[in-house]
């Protein structure tokens, strides 16, 4: 039984490859008639409907750049003649047209807009008003405002190292003088030290890549101009304020006089001949009073707390935020290089003038060289020798008794 069906198996497995074999000879071989045509081959099948559908390029018209009114049309015609280009969204993207958004205006008033309208800043070429202000900020603030800095600090050391410090021509006598009073010395150097906190994290922030990034490496230095960004927050409030103190505390004594002018002319006598004659402070004093704290402190005060966003009122754009960096940048680089004239003066340029501000007292030849009218006032009753309340009740002490005898010589 079992070689029976085995026998079945074999004989059906044969024959099917027989006959197999027989058909595939009967298609290829060629008749009277002639060749045999092929079978065509089988339709493909139908698209599954759904998912994502293919575009043939062939399919696409290219032409359709050559009709009339291809460069008005909006997207949605634009996506008619030639699927997949959706060039007229970014054109409209690119030249700052606001687009709709749910968002209320005046929390998000430029939420419509990715990118800035297009705008020509001073020094940028036309094009939108992120791109200008990158151009302004590298092309600009950033390699002339190194250059003001260098320059300034390489003239005061060319002048030190061929004047060196501006002495006395006389003895001291001994005799003091209070030139300046402790709460103006407190005034004077809470607004110091505000100041060079400022610029010293200014000057990281704004040129720190070039000298610091290569040296401390990159994961160092962005800890470090982050620390640095937000102590600049934070000391700038306090800078308004020792600045509002510094204004008002030194405003008499900085009111214009007949001898000014002199002084401007002749230089403040740094280039030769004697000192011209100068009250408490001199022009070249009340330069660094009126430019320096008062127009150019006002402008990097007024652009610093908008750059803070503690001024009411506004809205705080971006291109508010961009116009007011590049204003407070600008002034805070001229105020820079002023008060490093400044403080040349009031360290190294002149002897006394540092011991002056530290301890509030100036000896008597001091004050007859360096501010003879002041002086003359002093010695005259006109002004005490000792203003503080400190001072006056110990008028029987030394100090005292020196400013004393300096009145009568």
């Amino acid at each position: 039984m079992n070689r029976t069906l085995s026998a079945l198996v074999l004989a059906a497995v044969l024959g099917a490859a027989f006959a197999g074999g027989a058909q595939a000879q009967a298609q290829q071989a060629p008749t009277a008639a002639g060749p045999v045509t092929p079978a065509p081959a089988p339709a493909p099948a139908a698209p599954a409907a759904g998912g994502i559908q293919s575009q043939n390029i062939f399919d696409v018209k290219p032409e359709a750049s050559e009709q009339p009114g291809y460069m008005q049309q909006s997207n949605g015609e634009r996506i008619k003649v030639q699927p997949g280009n959706n060039a007229p969204m970014w054109r409209q993207v690119g030249e700052g047209v606001t687009g709709y958004s749910s968002l209320p205006k005046h929390e998000a008033p430029e939420a419509g807009n990715l990118i800035q309208p297009i705008v020509e800043y001073p020094g940028s070429r036309r094009t939108n008003a992120g791109e200008a202000w990158r151009q302004v900020r590298n092309d600009w603030l950033i390699p002339y405002g190194a250059a003001l800095l260098f320059v300034t600090l390489l003239a005061l050391a060319i002048f030190y190292f061929t004047r060196g410090t501006i002495g006395l021509h006389g003895e001291e006598t001994g005799r003091k003088i209070e030139r300046f009073t402790p709460f103006e010395r407190a005034t004077h150097w809470s607004n110091a030290i505000a100041f060079v906190t400022l610029a010293v994290s200014g000057i990281v922030m704004a040129f720190g890549r070039f000298f610091l990034l290569p040296v401390i490496g990159g994961s160092l230095f962005g800890w470090l101009t982050y620390a640095l960004k937000t102590i600049h927050n934070f000391v700038g409030p306090l800078f308004v304020v020792t600045l509002v103190f510094m204004i008002i505390t030194f405003f008499r004594d900085n009111l214009p006089r007949k001898g000014d002018l002199n002084w401007l002319l002749k230089g403040g006598g740094l280039f030769g001949g004697s000192e011209p004659r100068s009250h408490r402070f001199n022009a070249g004093e009340k330069i660094v009073y009126w430019g320096g704290m008062l127009v150019l402190g006002s402008i990097v005060v007024g652009s610093g707390l908008f750059l803070d966003k503690l001024l009411p009122g506004f809205v705080y754009t971006r291109g508010e935020m961009q116009v007011a960096h590049m204003i407070h940048a600008t002034a805070t680089l001229l105020m820079m290089a002023l008060i490093m004239g400044h403080i040349y003066i009031g360290t190294l340029g002149m002897a006394g003038a540092y011991k002056a501000m530290r301890k509030g007292y100036v000896d008597e030849t001091w004050a007859r060289e360096h501010h003879p009218d002041w002086y003359d006032d002093i010695a005259a009753g006109k002004i005490p020798a000792q203003r503080s309340a400190e001072a006056r009740a110990g008028g029987s002490t030394a100090a005292g008794s020196m400013a004393t005898e300096g009145r009568s010589t």
